[in-house]
């Protein structure tokens, strides 16, 4: 069964890698960006839905104030860019946000930072993959219902590529990254210039008229509409989760990996800004119309559309106004959103294995994050990512709006810490600084967190207030989860660390005061009689061979043959009135070791081992039960005895 495994799996994920080859795998900044920045850069695809969507329940006149909310998401994401290119310098680890606060924040705020990126990973891939499955649909409308089940097929297939290794990864995802960029941008472009001439048509939902959500009849006004275009921005806000990524990846980076993982974040800020900048502008000026149920908040002639109608996002209605229906332009932009929606989640595919491993070495989470895989990367992780993002793809059914509720409460939290422990940071090195021009560089690059801070503070408020209600608190919820669990495994590592230290050597060395074997018997054969040898060999002060009697003809059968050997050991015969295995030897162990509190007991375990994987299937795996639970009594060892048995004939055996 292993040879078959291991076949398996080297077809899948090719043959290991030799850790000396770890150098191979960084990134140069052309297959950086797209491997650590598809996420942010690919949240133009639905972060101008949402505030369209949201600023919908208000009906057709807040729609027009749209722009004006992307605009003040801009302005956020240039900041925290800005802000995070300080981050990267001081820090290039790749411990990130949470480094950032373990030094300077403290433990607490150093697990809190890091249980909110964990979410916010795992959200990255569910949202993106949702999303990516609702624009396949956009394309193939038969595939209409099937959103949960590609986009969980999305999950496996990523998994697949990083389990290769992230450079080989990232071979796979710059092209599309590219064609996606290049694809909105030139269809911004294509559409300023409509504009610009007059030959812009409408959109395909300009005709219809949008049911107001009950009690905003009157638009925006009053609190309640003040408190809708908090949440528009809480929604679009969703533009800058991803930033951090950067920062987490440094240390795949190529030489010098400060300077290009800053020239990376810098080139993400400005594309992804005008992207989401252009996209805003021409839905605007198209007058798309989005809204939460459209069959029956669009109205055409003063009647509800139905559900006939299919409501295609942002990007696939401006595809289709710029380009014309099934054009091949249409076609390439729809295509290379959706594929760059799956490859966003990949973003989270290098961010939460590296996150992982630092918390797995600091004793915060299961040690087996720590270690690479046999390309290099840190599989556990990558595999635990993907059981997180396919419960939460299955538990919403894809639906975007939904899981986008849950979405961006983490990344604030993670992105006001480390802003405010990059001002602490730099107050710090102000202390021991002298005047020069690397005060004055402190005192800029502290001034630019400050802004930051103020900036994130400011919107993780407002996505609070206005997300809570509608999810927000199951990724609270989330993140207090595993702070929780994190804190746990930690005390849990530290009382193994103390229990297991040498304090008093010439205690801790002493020997047991008497070796007492036992052998299990099941019955007489050749694994069994060379069990006893090798007891026998390792001269135990005291030997015995017991058999559980669960079966009295069975019983008879072992000590006749045992007898008729002539074996220099007395069988013992342990009585099972419940037909139990296990229970009757760990009463006669424990009569031993209150008998002889300092006797070690080693507990000798014949076993036959098939050539075949199959072949376990059709035997009962007593010993294996046996070991497992021996584990675990005081006192006692277990020495397994192996006997392979000759591989089957021609014949079958």
């Amino acid at each position: 069964m292993l040879e078959l495994f291991n076949a398996f799996k080297r077809v899948l994920i090719g043959r290991p890698y030799r850790s000396e080859r770890l150098a191979h795998t960084l990134l140069p900044k052309r297959i950086a960006l797209p491997v650590f920045a598809s996420d942010a850069l690919s949240s133009v695809a639905y972060a101008p839905d949402e505030i369209l969507l949201t600023l919908a329940l208000a009906g057709v006149s807040a729609v027009v104030l749209a722009p004006w909310v992307g605009l003040a998401v801009m302005a956020v994401l240039l900041t925290v860019v800005a802000s995070y290119r300080q981050n990267v310098h001081a820090y290039p680890s790749g411990g990130g946000d949470y480094e950032i606060a373990r030094e300077n924040l403290g433990r607490p705020a150093a697990l809190t930072v890091a249980s909110a990126l964990l979410v916010d990973y795992v959200m990255t891939v569910a949202v993106s993959m949702s999303s990516a499955a609702q624009y396949l649909i956009t394309a193939v409308p038969a595939l209409d219902g099937y959103a949960a089940a590609i986009a969980a097929l999305g999950v496996i297939v990523l998994v697949m590529v990083n389990l290769r290794g992230i450079r080989e990864a990232g071979a796979v995802f710059a092209v599309p990254a590219y064609i996606f960029m290049a694809s909105i941008l030139g269809m911004t472009a294509v559409g300023v210039f409509q504009a610009a001439t007059g030959t812009l048509r409408p959109a395909p939902s300009a005709a219809f008229t949008i049911v107001p959500e009950a009690g905003m009849e009157n638009g925006l006004a009053g609190l309640a509409g003040a408190f809708l275009l908090l949440r528009a921005f809480s929604s679009g806000a969703a533009a800058l989760t991803g930033v951090e990524a950067i920062s987490n990846g440094v240390p795949n980076f190529r030489k010098p990996k400060s300077r290009n993982a800053a020239t990376t974040l810098l080139l993400l800020g400005g594309i992804a800004a005008s992207m989401l900048a252009g996209i805003l502008f021409l839905a605007s000026r198209t007058q798309v119309h989005l809204v939460q149920d459209p069959a029956t908040d669009l109205l055409l002639d003063g009647k509800p559309v139905g559900s006939g109608y299919i409501q295609h996002p942002t990007i696939s209605q401006l595809a289709e106004t710029i380009f014309g229906d099934a054009s091949i332009p249409f076609y390439i932009v729809v295509a290379a959103t959706g594929t760059i929606l799956v490859f966003a989640s990949n973003t989270a595919f290098n961010g939460f294995p590296v996150l992982a491993s630092i918390l797995a070495g600091d004793g915060y989470l299961p040690r087996q994050m720590h270690t690479r895989g046999d390309r290099l990367a840190f599989s556990n992780g990558i595999l635990a990512l993907a059981v997180g993002a396919l419960v939460l793809i299955l538990s919403f059914d894809a639906d975007v709006t939904r899981l986008i509720q849950l979405y961006i409460v983490g990344v604030f939290v993670s992105f006001t810490a480390s802003q405010l422990g990059m001002i602490r940071h730099w107050n710090r090195q102000l202390r021991i600084t002298r005047a020069g021009p690397s005060r004055r560089r402190i005192l800029r690059s502290r001034t630019v967190n400050s802004i930051g801070l103020g900036m994130t503070a400011t919107v993780l408020v407002i996505v609070l207030i206005t997300k809570f209600e509608h999810g927000a608190w199951i990724a609270l919820v989330a993140m207090a989860g595993l702070y929780l669990t994190m804190t746990a495994i930690h005390t849990h590592y530290a009382r193994v660390a103390v229990e297991l230290a040498v304090t008093a050597p010439e205690e801790d060395s002493a020997g047991p005061g008497r070796v007492h074997a036992v052998l299990l018997v099941s019955q007489v054969h050749k694994p069994t009689l060379r069990a006893l040898a090798y007891a026998r060999a390792s001269r135990p002060d005291r030997l015995d061979a017991v058999t559980v009697n669960f079966d009295d003809a069975a019983t008879h059968r072992t000590l006749a043959a045992w007898e008729a050997l002539g074996l220099p050991v007395p069988l013992t015969v342990l009585a099972s009135p419940y037909r139990e295995t296990l229970q009757p030897i760990l009463d006669y162990l424990r009569t031993i070791r209150r008998e002889d509190p300092r006797a070690l007991i080693v507990v000798y375990i014949p076993e036959y081992v098939v050539d075949k994987w199959w072949e376990n299937l059709v035997h009962n795996q007593t010993a294996l039960r046996i070991k497992t639970r021996l584990h675990f009594e005081p006192g006692v060892m277990v020495a397994s005895v192996p006997w392979q048995l000759a591989p089957a004939g021609p014949a079958g055996g």
